[in-house]
C-alpha cells in the first residue's frame, strides 16, 4: 500500500500589478493588458520622453527647496534632502518625510529631513516632482487626507496622473523593461 500524497502547492505568484491595488478593476485589467502585449513602456515613452538629471542629493534638495519656497513659505525648515538606498518598494515606500523633536538647552529644536528612494534618480521629471511633492505637503498634513491631496494637487495640478504613471512605471520595472534606460 502506497501512501496517499497530498497536494503540492505551487508558490504564490505576485501579480505585476501589485501597485495598482485600490484600482478599479477594468483599469488593473487594461494595464494587465498592457503588459502582456508589450505596450506599457511605448504609453510611457509618449507621456514622458526623457528622465531628470537631478542625480546629487544637493540638485534634488535644491529642487526640493524651490518647490518648498513656491508653495509652503511658511512651513517648518528643511534640514536634508536626500536619494536613500535603504528606501525600497519592500518598506511600500518611495519617500519618507521624517519629523524629529530635540531638547536644545529651554527649547525644543525641530528637524525635518525628506528621503527620496535611490530608484527615483532615472526616471521623469514628473515622477519625481510627484514624490517630492508628496513628501512636503507632509510638513503642513501629516495624514493622507482630503487636506493633504488637496495641497498635494495645489503643488503639482497633474499630481495624481503622475502618482498613477509612477505606478505604471513601477510595474513596467516588476516586468523586466525600462523606460529609457540610466543615462
Amino acid at each position: 500500500m502506497t501512501p496517499a500524497l497530498g497536494k503540492v502547492r505551487s508558490p504564490p505568484v505576485m501579480s505585476r500589478t501589485n501597485y495598482l491595488k485600490g484600482y478599479a478593476p477594468e483599469i488593473v485589467k487594461q494595464v494587465e493588458e498592457l503588459v502582456a502585449s508589450n505596450r506599457l513602456a511605448d504609453l510611457l515613452r509618449s507621456r514622458y520622453s526623457e528622465n531628470h538629471q537631478l542625480r546629487t542629493d544637493k540638485a534634488l534638495y535644491n529642487y526640493a527647496m524651490e518647490l518648498k519656497n513656491s508653495y509652503l513659505r511658511r512651513a517648518g525648515p528643511i534640514s536634508k534632502v536626500i536619494y536613500d538606498d535603504k528606501i525600497s518598494l519592500k518598506h511600500h515606500a518611495l519617500g519618507l518625510h521624517t519629523f524629529v523633536s530635540r531638547p536644545q538647552g529651554r527649547k525644543t529644536k525641530a528637524k525635518n529631513e525628506i528621503r527620496i528612494s535611490s530608484l527615483l534618480k532615472f526616471v521623469p521629471e514628473a515622477m519625481l516632482r510627484a514624490v517630492v511633492v508628496h513628501e512636503l505637503a507632509h510638513l503642513r498634513e501629516k495624514a493622507h487626507n482630503k487636506a493633504f491631496y488637496k495641497l498635494c494637487c495645489h503643488m503639482e495640478s497633474d499630481y495624481h496622473q503622475h502618482e498613477f504613471d509612477l505606478r505604471l512605471y513601477l510595474t513596467l520595472v516588476d516586468s523586466g523593461d525600462e523606460l529609457h534606460g540610466r543615462r
